[in-house]
């Protein structure tokens, strides 16, 4: 099986719990807290372990919570490299109101990292490198760490075959300008990338075709929810129908998402097969209470109903 290592340089503990109801100035009494290990490059290491692969995440923790965030990574049996850092690693709050159905989400900033700790995590995909077939580096960047980090993690996984970015903003486009396999933009991410407002499908994916040509791309997988997915690549461009779903909780769908994906295109699946159980993947991960990502069976199951078609015009 090929290997596959994810980095997240802004990881958290993630806690998330239920209230009867949301009331300002209040004293509300929770549910039992659960703690997950979080982070876009841990949750699809997460991910990608459900569905029967095996990752390698890489990822800076210091302090109390990040003993507790290596103790959580470990207890799902994913391979850990951890850096150790000087200040303490973040924990996000994730709060679901049984009244109105809905949830919020409290996240605070990341654990500050000096030039040696972040340098660390770039010399630690650099050692690996050679060896993997796929890089992911997901989420946001954390105090700290400069502008272009995204970039200089391209340029240390230089002897990956495969390098998958899935960040947003400024922090995106130096890894665009060194040159990525994949990237998995939400909508109001791709919407911001290329400078579009509209959403009819004709735009989006003229707008893609624009980010391929003029950025280092090989693969956009534009996830949009309810309203599927489409697949952009040079050669050809896929439409993924939407699952209807009622929510439980909605983080972590994208990691979901990218994670299923990731798992059938390292197993040598073509790319509607890796569309299909990406959407199976997002949408899975909205079974699951607080942050705890889709469940293998529930993405295998999902899978069957996501059907994907060629967009006519676009052929090879």
């Amino acid at each position: 099986m090929p290997h596959i290592v994810t980095l997240t340089i802004n990881p958290a503990v993630d806690l998330s719990t239920s209230v009867k109801k949301m009331v300002p100035y209040t004293k509300m009494r929770c549910a039992e807290p659960q703690r997950d290990p979080g982070g876009g490059g841990i949750n699809v290491a997460r991910v990608l372990k459900r569905l029967g692969l095996d990752a390698t995440a890489v990822y800076p923790a210091g302090g109390t919570t990040g003993q507790t965030l290596t103790a959580l990574v470990e207890r799902e049996a994913v391979r850990s490299i951890v850096i150790p850092i000087s200040n303490d690693t973040r924990e996000d709050i994730t709060v679901f109101d049984e009244t109105s159905r809905e949830q919020f989400r409290l996240v605070f900033p990341g654990a500050c990292l000096s030039d040696f700790e972040w340098q660390q995590c770039l010399d630690a995909i650099a050692r690996l490198s050679p060896q993997v077939a796929f890089v992911i580096a997901s989420g946001s960047l954390p105090p700290g760490a400069p502008a272009d980090f995204y970039g200089r993690v391209v340029r240390a996984s230089k002897g990956a075959a495969k390098v998958i970015v899935d960040t947003s903003g400024a922090s995106l486009k130096p890894a665009l300008e060194a040159g990525v396999y994949l990237i998995k933009p939400n909508l109001r991410e791709f919407q911001e990338l290329a400078g579009i407002s509209r959403t009819d499908e004709l735009s989006l994916v003229d707008a893609g075709r624009r980010l391929l040509q003029g950025y280092r791309i090989e693969i956009i997988a534009l996830s949009m929810g309810p309203s599927g997915a489409l697949l952009i690549s040079r050669d050809v461009v896929l439409r993924a129908n939407g699952l209807v779903m009622e929510p439980v909780s909605v983080s972590g769908a994208g990691d979901s998402f990218l994670g299923a994906m990731v798992s059938r295109l390292a197993n040598g699946d073509k790319l509607d097969s890796a569309l299909r159980y990406g959407v199976a993947g997002g949408s899975a991960a909205l079974l699951s209470p607080g942050t705890g990502l889709c469940l293998g069976a529930d993405v295998h199951r999902l899978a069957a109903s996501v059907n994907v078609a060629s967009v006519a015009g676009y052929h090879a």
